[in-house]
Order: C-alpha cells, then structure tokens, then sequence
C-alpha cells in the first residue's frame, strides 16, 4: 500500500488541477478588435434613433403576411442543400467534442492471444489482460483541447443559425424579386399593346390619307422595342423562379408561381441600440466564439512543453501446456506512473506556440471586419429604407405626370396638332418611370429584409 500512496496523490492531484486561463471578455475584444469604433447611442441613418424603441423583432417574416412566402422559406430549411453542409458541419462539431472530452477520462483496453501450434497438437503461450492508461492533466493540455473543440462546437452553431437567418432572407428577397420581374415583364406588355393600337390608327391615317408612312415606320419601330423588352423580361422572370426553385432544393423548371403584385410594406421597425448588435448577430457571435477556441489552441501548445504524467494499470492471467512457468500469482495485477517529458525537439513546440498565437490574432481580426461590417449593413439598410421612400412618392408622382403626357399627346396626334414621334418618346417616358417605380418598390422589401438580417432578428415564429 505504501507503494500505491504517491500514484493516488498524483491523482488527487490532476483531479484538482491547474485551473484554464478564460479567454478575453466581450468588452475587451472589442477593445482590441475595433479600437477606432465608437459605438453611439443610437444608428445615425435617418429613422435609426426613431425607432429604437423594443426588442428587435423575431417574427420579421410574418409581417409581409404571405403564407406562399412562409412555405417556400420552410420548404427551403428542409431541403436546401448549402444549410445541409451547415448542418453537417454542427454534427461533425458536437462529434469533436466528444472526442475531446473522452481523452480526460481513462483508456482502458483488453488484450487476449491464443496458443500457437508450435508442432503436432501442442500450443503455447496463453494469455488475456486489461491495460489502463490515464493521462493526468496537471497544466490542463487536454481541458484545453476540450473547451476548443467544445468553443469550435458553440462557434459552427451560431453559424448554422446565421445560415439559416440568411437563406430565409435570400428566398424572401428572390420572392420580392421574381413578383417584380413578373410585374415588368406586365408592364412591357401593357405597354407593348398600346403600341401595337398606336400602329394601327398609324395604318388607319395612312389609308384614308391623313397620315404617312414616317408616323408608320416610327409606330413599328417602337412597337418592336416594346416586344424586346417583353421578350428579355420573360427571360429575366423564368430565371428569378428559377433562382428560387433552386434555393428550395427543387429542379429549377421555372414552375413556380408568385403574387401579381408587390406586398406592401411593412410597419416600422424596432432596431434596437447599436451596442446589442455584437452580442446579438448569430455570425457576430460565432466569430468571438472562434478567438476563444485560438485562445485554448495557444494554452494547450504551451502545456505541450510541460511533461506528461500518466497513471497505468493493469490485470493479467497467462498460462502454458508448452512452457513450465515459474509459480507466480495468477492473475497478476500492476499498478505505476510514468513521465515524458520534451527535451529537444528543434524549436518545434516554440513554433507551434507561434502559430496558434497567429491564428489567435487572425481571429481577432476577422471578429473586428465581421463587427464592423455588421454596423454597416444596419446603418445602410436604414438610410436605403429610408431613400427609397422617399423616391417612391417622387415616382408615383413621376407615372402619374408622365401617364398624363401621354394621354395628352395621343389625342394631340389624333387632331393633328402634334407627331407620332412625340407619342413615341412619351410611351418610353412613361415605360421608363413605371419601371423605375417598380424598381424602388421592389427593392424597399428587399433592404427591409436586409435590416432584419443585419440586425440579428430571427424569422421564426
């Protein structure tokens, strides 16, 4: 027993340990990784202070209120083949640190062998052990590498999530977009229709004599610019669905149908402060997660230069018809310790110290581009939002203004005070401002979803 009392010390010992180094804190981090950003009060874009008012919502995709939307996003999550890397990356992750954690614990293995027939029916050697090995962790080398596969674990979650937050709003804004090119594509044709009546009253002037053939050539050529433009917004149409067809995970056939018309906006939105972003962006999140996983990669390099000291034991049984072996006590048990320890090894465990402590500054760095992207993307969401409101009523008024020429110079044409030239520049003036307004309006549900992705707020119900 006596023998036994400085292996159970060195175990009590290692189950004591050395306690971890923690990694920096939050507010540190972003002391270090963004030193020239001063975080204000409020978002500056205009509408940011107003609406700062309440949590950031969690529900942003139920305010457009379309259940066509809300299935395509679900149908998206279940069969998206990019969030299914993601997801494998999260299982392969949690795998990790399994593995980790079971170096903390003892390795026990059995070993067995049978007689080999040396001549005729004789055998020899019989025998069957147990052999245990635990590794005690005085410097925490091993708890190191258990809280980095355990922070790579957190850190492939939270990306998973942003994973998941961003392929609902890339289906949400592909929807706003494929209902837009459906609505251009309306527009050329409405337009593309007017011009075909033009051509004909054109016609109709020239053979009761009131007209030429210019006004008729003029009425063609426009005619044929609207069909291109029909022609060319098809195509822009089958291939937004098929855009969406694809994020859905289906054969991208262009088969799916979307809304005749945009959904209006929603109401306004609670933004929150600017100091919550870092602590609530999913990729944000799972950055700062990344340092601290460089952080535990440089503890367990330098615990690699401090010996390693195990507990071994072990339980055997061996027996003989061949051999005549000495009396002994069968089985036979053993208990020791044993010590490795690096003496030279080239500077290698130095430059293992050098290059996690790399890493761990590269992380750094990619926490601070991802932060301060992340107050970017708010900051241009909001004055995007708040632009294109305003350039929406400009252009209400604006194919209101132009739809008003038009009519104006039709019947100008029609009683001979004006051209067929004036009718035609007045059919793209409009053609244009229609397109421009659906543009705007397009793409003020696109920058909505691109504030409540930059913003951290989940779409979930």
């Amino acid at each position: 027993m006596r023998a036994l009392r400085p292996i159970l010390a060195l175990a009590i010992f290692a189950l004591a340990g050395c306690a971890l180094n923690k990694p920096p804190e939050r507010e540190e981090l972003n002391k270090q990784a963004l030193p020239n950003l001063q975080v204000p009060e409020n978002y500056t874009a205009p509408g940011g202070a107003a609406s700062t008012a309440g949590a950031v919502g969690k529900t942003w995709l139920a305010t457009f209120k379309d259940p066509q939307l809300d299935a395509l996003v679900e149908e998206a999550l279940k069969h998206n083949p990019d969030l299914q890397v993601a997801a494998a990356r999260v299982e392969q992750a949690a795998s990790f640190v399994k593995v980790a954690g079971a170096t903390l614990l003892p390795q026990v293995n059995a070993l067995a062998r049978g007689g080999g027939a040396l001549s005729g029916d004789s055998s020899g050697l019989e025998g069957a052990g147990i052999f245990a090995n635990w590794e005690l962790d005085l410097w925490g080398r091993v708890r190191a590498g258990r809280e980095t596969a355990s922070t790579q674990y957190v850190s492939a979650a939270f990306d998973a999530e942003y994973a998941r937050q961003s392929l609902a709003a890339m289906v949400a804004k592909s929807w706003f977009l494929a209902t837009e090119a459906r609505m251009q594509k309306a527009n050329a044709e409405e337009m593309a229709a007017a011009s075909e009546r033009q051509l004909a009253f054109a016609q109709d002037r020239l053979r009761v004599g009131r007209g030429d053939e210019y006004d008729v050539v003029l009425a063609r050529a426009n005619l044929a610019s609207f069909r291109d433009s029909v022609r060319s917004l098809d195509l822009a149409y089958q291939q937004a669905l098929r855009a969406l067809e694809a994020l859905a995970g289906r054969y991208p056939a262009a088969a799916l149908t979307v809304p005749a018309q945009l959904a209006p906006p929603p109401g306004p939105v609670p933004v929150g402060m600017p100091s919550e972003l870092l602590e609530r962006r999913p990729d944000v999140v799972a950055a700062e997660r990344r340092i601290a996983a460089a952080f535990y990669r440089v503890e367990e390099a330098k615990a690699a230069r401090l010996p390693r000291i195990s507990l071994t034991a072990a339980v055997t049984s061996i027996s003989s018809e061949l051999f005549v072996l000495k009396e002994r006590d069968n089985p036979v048990w053993s208990v020791g310790a044993s010590l490795t320890a690096p003496l030279f090894l080239g500077g290698q465990l130095q430059g293992q110290i050098e290059v996690r402590t790399a890493e761990q500054k590269q992380a750094l760095a990619e926490y601070g581009r991802v932060g301060a992207r992340a107050f970017g993307e708010v900051e241009n969401a909001l004055s995007s939002s708040f632009a294109l409101e305003d350039r929406e009523a400009i252009l209400a008024q604006s194919v209101a203004d132009n739809a008003r020429a038009l009519e104006l110079a039709n019947v100008r044409y029609r009683v001979g005070v004006g051209d067929q030239r004036a009718v035609q520049q007045q059919s793209l003036a409009l053609f244009a401002a229609r397109t421009a307004l659906l543009r705007v309006q397009s793409e003020r549900l696109v920058q909505r979803v691109n504030l409540h992705l930059a913003l951290g707020g989940s779409f979930g119900q």
